[in-house]
């Protein structure tokens, strides 16, 4: 506090001068809010090797008579002028800098949003989109039906890879560059899945298809952080998430078409056409991480850039192995929190997957669909997913904001993580029923009932899948803070997309031994069974908290 009772402009100000700001530091996070995860570490090796030079804090708004360009120098010739500000390229030169995205306008950082949600949709769709042409892919190069699910199953697992390529091209090219080049690769490998001759073909395109994919869904949660600031992004996040939940729910409505009256390689086509337009959203996009921006300002100016890290070659190649891979690992199967919510969220995901053969074995047996008509059911997901985003962003303006500011009333800093399980749990009676239009489906889907109400079955369940996702990662990366949340949300990830791969593997075996009643029923039986994880969590996550080794909320 300074002599008016008012905080600090400059958190670091309150700091001894002989004390670094470390990058787990509270007020470090809030005035680097656009440090991805994946980032906080060469940051905070940057600030360790500048304080080994320097001899202090390198603190990013204080004064250095020795070298101007590493902070703001204040100039005044009269009472009366304002202050000018010379610019710096070790940090923003203040609160207002223009370059700075939380400074951009609402509008101008919405069309920074909208493009990579849009890709975001166009990946995703086509994982889903070609599903619709399994039976004909089957026959035209003459494969079990199980094997041409394989077109669905190695796309998904080169979605959950292609995360380990984005961390190391955006840290060093910035995340414009990787929305840009990953896109064009993407639409080339979908391309040779569509001209390709042989079956073994078309698994490779796929694979290395979704691992181009992959990157863009990585790193546009970084490119979210960048433009909001942590108490306004969770509206924005909500609403970037719903675009790959909402690709997969859609795709098999566009693929029935394509596949019902133009065959399977239009599906390929389709998923082309779509990314060729968000890709040409992409193109005008201005590069948001602020290292880049920072690297650009000094080429430009002629000064010092920003601190880099001081890990280089190998010893940097092993440190974003540690952050995405290794260490996720070890969370999964050490931190019951990382575990046991990455279970709930990977098996609901991987539920959605197999009802990408669920859905045209029930619909083509019990009800005689053809391919488009059975596209069409999927429509019941796609209103869940919509229901689910208007469900988060409302209980994040009602619930949670309102103990944040009661919490600010009261002195308190953050509100318990905790909290963040509200739209997992919603009122008791919705989570389970969403466990219930599972039975729903499973028992409905008769020829003496209406094709309607299994397909509604599918709007709570939808609900409900997107709902758990937003709070789990929500609940995951204030448990551990930026850098071992990129961790913990890279293990969910893993977990995710490897079952997500693996289940439409053996759903039609699973629905031709047990039929489509107890087959589904044994989906909600282990969906009920998981049902009690957010709420146990909320009771007695304190405790589990304080035992955590990661864990950077210890109360």
């Amino acid at each position: 506090m300074d002599h008016t009772g008012n905080p600090p402009s400059n958190p670091f100000d309150a700091l001894p001068k002989h004390q670094a700001p470390s990058a787990y530091h509270p007020a470090f996070q809030r005035h680097h809010p656009t440090l991805t995860p994946s980032d906080l570490q060469a940051e905070e090796e940057a600030i360790e090797g500048a304080i080994e030079v320097d001899g202090e804090s390198p603190s990013p708004y204080a004064n250095h008579d020795n070298d101007p360009e590493k902070a703001i120098t204040e100039q005044s010739h009269t009472a009366h002028e304002p202050i000018a500000r010379i610019v710096t390229a070790q940090d923003w030169s203040g609160p207002n800098d223009p370059d700075d995205p939380h400074n951009w306008t609402l509008l101008k950082r919405s069309m920074h949003i909208f493009p990579i949600a849009f890709l975001s949709f166009a990946v995703t769709a086509g994982s889903s989109m070609i599903t619709p042409a399994t039976p004909e892919i089957a026959r035209h190069f003459d494969v079990s039906r199980t094997a041409s699910i394989l077109s669905l199953s190695l796309f998904v697992l080169g979605l959950g890879l292609g995360p380990t390529i984005a961390a190391p091209l955006s840290e060093k090219f910035g995340r414009s560059a990787v929305y840009k080049t990953s896109g064009p690769l993407f639409m080339l490998f979908i391309l040779g899945a569509g001209l390709t001759k042989s079956f073994g073909g078309l698994l490779v395109c796929r694979l290395l298809a979704g691992m181009s994919g992959g990157p863009v869904l990585a790193v546009g949660a970084g490119t979210n952080a960048d433009l909001f600031p942590a108490e306004t992004r969770a509206v924005s996040s909500t609403f970037y998430v719903m675009a790959p939940f909402l690709g997969p729910a859609l795709g098999p409505v566009i693929g029935g078409f394509a596949a019902q009256f133009k065959g399977y390689k239009w599906t390929q086509w389709c998923t082309i056409f779509i990314a060729l337009a968000s890709y040409a959203f992409i193109l005008p996009m201005h590069e948001t991480y602020k290292k880049i921006i920072l690297t650009r300002r000094a080429k430009k100016l002629g000064v010092l850039p920003p601190p880099a890290s001081q890990v280089r070659g190998l010893q940097y190649i092993k440190m974003l192995l540690t952050i995405t891979v290794a260490r996720p690992l070890m969370m999964l199967f050490s931190e019951p929190i990382v575990g046991f919510l990455s279970l709930y969220t990977a098996f609901t995901f991987s539920v959605l997957f197999a009802f990408f053969a669920a859905f045209p074995y029930t619909f083509e047996r019990v009800y005689g669909f053809n391919t488009w008509q059975y596209g069409l059911t999927f429509l019941g997901i796609g209103l869940g997913v919509f229901i689910a985003t208007a469900t988060a962003v409302a209980i994040d303006r009602t619930v949670y904001m309102r103990k944040h500011r009661q919490l600010l009333k009261e002195g308190g800093r953050m509100v318990a993580p905790e909290h963040r399980l509200y739209a997992a749990m919603r009122p008791r009676e919705f989570s389970a029923d969403d466990v219930s239009r599972l039975f729903w489906f499973a028992w409905s889907a008769r020829s003496d009932v209406h094709w309607i109400s299994p397909i509604l079955a599918g709007i709570p369940f939808a609900w409900g899948n997107l709902c758990i996702f937003v709070s789990a990662a929500t609940y995951l990366i204030d448990v551990y803070g930026p850098m071992n949340g990129a961790s913990a949300m890279a293990a969910n990830g893993l977990a995710r997309y490897t079952m997500g791969a693996v289940f439409p593997l053996f759903t039609f075996q699973m629905y031709a031994a047990l039929g489509i009643g107890w087959a589904t029923s044994l989906l909600g039986f282990v969906s009920l069974a998981m049902l009690p994880i957010p709420f146990v969590f909320f009771r007695y996550g304190p405790s589990i908290r304080a035992k955590s080794r990661f864990s950077v909320t210890k109360g």
